[in-house]
């Protein structure tokens, strides 16, 4: 699809109906539509939080921050070999981010970015879109404070498009089409504020999550 035909209107319309925009490459400028036969979602009361990582979050040592640098966690998640996030892609997130629907959730250690996460809040549906992990843990760090802040700020599907052994240890589960759809409809017409819950301690944080993991 010609990238000037895209707007950020046209891309919430799309999400609504259970697609999303990908490149070939970061320099291929074309962007075409997915829509997965089989879908991964992280069912929110099923995060796993490995003891492993209780440890590491319970020494804390980093800071957590909501939309501080939208833009340098995007620039974060495209620092790979082979990226699906090309300039076009670039561009279209941060317009949504302007317009409040794109998040990014960002670790932070020696006021150096270490890890994140970003994605597209729309009703109670978070899509999630890459995370990245400068050190070892930030990832899934960034993962389970943003599961934390999507329970309680009332959401009811966090779609992560596809599985991959990583998010498959930390919960994630892959479901048809038809059932991922019909959870979207519901998902969509459920009003959620992804800013308005506090960002958790370390310690609260773990004690929340071992409780129900």
């Amino acid at each position: 699809m010609d990238r000037r035909d895209i707007t950020p209107d046209i891309l919430l319309k799309a999400y609504a109906l259970g697609v999303f925009p990908m490149a070939e490459s970061r320099e291929d400028p074309e962007i075409f539509w997915v829509d997965p036969r089989h879908r991964g979602i992280l069912p929110l009361d099923r995060f796993h939080m490995s003891r492993s990582l209780a440890r590491h979050v319970r020494r804390g040592g980093f800071e957590v921050a909501i939309d501080r640098d939208f833009a340098a966690t995007v620039e974060g998640c495209a620092e790979r070999a082979e990226t699906w996030i090309n300039a076009t892609i670039f561009d279209l997130y941060l317009q949504l981010h302007r317009k409040g629907h794109a998040h990014s959730l960002e670790i932070r250690q020696d006021n150096q970015l270490i890890g994140g996460v970003y994605g597209v809040a729309l009703g109670g549906a978070f899509f999630g879109e890459s995370m990245f992990s400068r050190r070892d843990n930030a990832s899934k760090t960034a993962l389970a404070f943003l599961v934390d802040r999507l329970t309680r700020a009332g959401f009811i599907l966090f779609d992560t498009q596809f599985i991959t052994p990583h998010l498959s240890r930390l919960g994630a589960v892959e479901i048809s089409r038809a059932d991922y759809h019909q959870r979207l409809e519901s998902a969509v017409a459920r009003p959620a504020d992804f800013r308005a819950p506090e960002t958790p301690t370390p310690q609260e944080l773990v004690q929340r999550m071992t409780q129900t993991s």
